[in-house]
């Protein structure tokens, strides 16, 4: 009879130091190398019931990365809810500053903040916002309430955090040796290393519940040092920087860009500062379905997108991503039917509609995929799921309720995407010209 799995109760469910494990005495060496544990990078180990998905590459890459490290781009994008930006095989991408040290490490790729570009600790007479979906987030240029080594001040204008938090009287507070309290109708904390003070303006924290900005509790704002984000795990803030690789393009430092998402305790970019890392290091189809999702999803929006777009627009990448986001979509449904509509729109078609209602004489409203509504062309993207007899009875009454509508209808399979691309071209390209578009 095989040996039971050994299994300490502080180590079910977990993503550890092996060498920590085996320093506590959890666990031994031989034990640390049987089939309850499942290495996942020099000595990262998880329980090996964990899904296997980028967030545990991730929860692993932040075991081997300097607290201030954060997570980015697609990485963050994934964190936030689009599974398909990343799988367990992808590389974890990861932001850190340029003034220490980080050495390049298999399944991490590292990007760097400039070390002449820190995050804003003081604010002045305008608003800032601090906005984020977990606890906190980096706000934009001229930030108030970022706590680092020194005094922060609040300016006379309104400062604004949205996130998890609880709503604060205007009459803000003063604090004292590294610990500052602002109360009103909830309760919130910022905790820093010097003292904060709010001016006469109001000072708003916006969310659902009591929040907790602090040096080590549960999310930190952090100007020239490290912070801790969550319960006792990495944080959101300036760190470090990759030996010997060159140098990407920096993401603006003063715009919101960080957040702690209280669930995982994992700090990462918030969603339109994900959207525009995505957009200038993937390649331009796979960042436009991630964009696409995050719209679709209510995770970030057209405004926020064109707000950090115009931020960063001279910096190196800025118009590419502007150009990523002009190709973005809310209404894609999936991530082929985005690869499908950037690829038609990149081989010199005109752009589609996704979703476009159709009203047939019987009141059913019909949503084609891709569609020309002045030639009256659509496309329809065929997954492997529409190999399904009953989906196929549904995709055949919506071919011929559409036909009789007098559309043209072109289907496109997986396998034809990407096996056989240029002559799915060459046919929604006839079907236009038969209806009268001229390039």
């Amino acid at each position: 009879m095989p040996p039971q799995p050994h299994r300490p109760g502080a180590l079910e469910w977990q993503v550890f130091r092996g060498s920590e494990a085996v320093r506590s005495r959890l666990l031994t060496r031989h034990q640390l190398r049987g089939a309850s544990w499942l290495r996942v990078r020099h000595d990262v180990y998880a329980d090996v019931r964990l899904r296997r998905d980028h967030g545990l590459a991730c929860r692993a890459a932040t075991l081997r990365l300097p607290p201030e490290a954060v997570l980015a781009g697609p990485s963050a994008a994934y964190l936030h809810g689009v599974e398909h930006a990343a799988s367990f095989a992808d590389d974890v991408h990861v932001l850190v500053s340029r003034s220490a040290r980080v050495d390049s490490q298999p399944g991490i790729r590292v990007h760097t903040l400039g070390a002449d570009l820190p995050i804003p600790t003081t604010a002045g007479a305008g608003a800032a916002t601090i906005a984020g979906a977990g606890a906190a987030a980096v706000v934009g240029t001229g930030a108030a309430a970022v706590v680092g080594a020194g005094a922060a001040t609040a300016g006379t204008g309104a400062a604004t955090i949205a996130g998890a938090a609880a709503v604060v009287g205007a009459g803000a507070a003063t604090a004292g040796t590294g610990a500052a309290t602002i109360a009103g109708a909830g309760a919130a904390a910022v905790v820093g290393a010097g003292a904060a003070t709010a001016g006469t303006g109001a000072a708003t924290i916006a969310g659902a519940g009591a929040a907790t900005i602090a040096g080590a509790g549960a999310a930190a704002i952090v100007g020239a040092g490290a912070a801790t984000a969550g319960t006792g795990n990495p944080s959101a803030g300036v760190g470090a920087s990759p030996g010997g690789l060159p140098a990407e393009p920096d993401p603006a430092p003063d715009c919101p860009c960080m957040v702690a998402d209280d669930a995982d305790g994992l700090p990462r970019s918030q969603p339109a500062q994900a959207a525009w890392e995505t957009a200038v290091w993937l390649e331009p189809v796979r960042a436009v379905a991630i964009v696409d999702t995050l719209l679709g999803r209510g995770l970030t929006t057209r405004a926020a997108l064109a707000a950090i777009a115009d931020h960063n627009a001279d910096r190196p990448g800025g118009r590419r991503a502007q150009w990523v986001f002009g190709l973005a979509d809310a209404g894609a449904q999936s991530p082929p039917e985005s690869y499908l509509r950037v690829r038609l729109v990149l081989a010199g078609l005109p752009r589609p509609v996704t979703q476009h209602p159709v009203r047939l004489a019987s009141g059913l409203v019909l949503h084609p995929d891709l569609a020309w509504p002045g030639l009256r062309v659509a496309v329809e993207y065929d997954g492997h799921w529409h190999a399904d007899a009953e989906q196929l009875h549904r995709d055949r009454q919506r071919l011929n309720h559409l036909v009789a509508a007098g559309w043209v209808v072109l289907h496109v399979t997986s396998r034809r995407l990407h096996q056989d691309f240029p002559a799915v071209v060459r046919e929604v390209r006839a079907a236009l010209v038969a209806r009268g578009w001229r390039r």
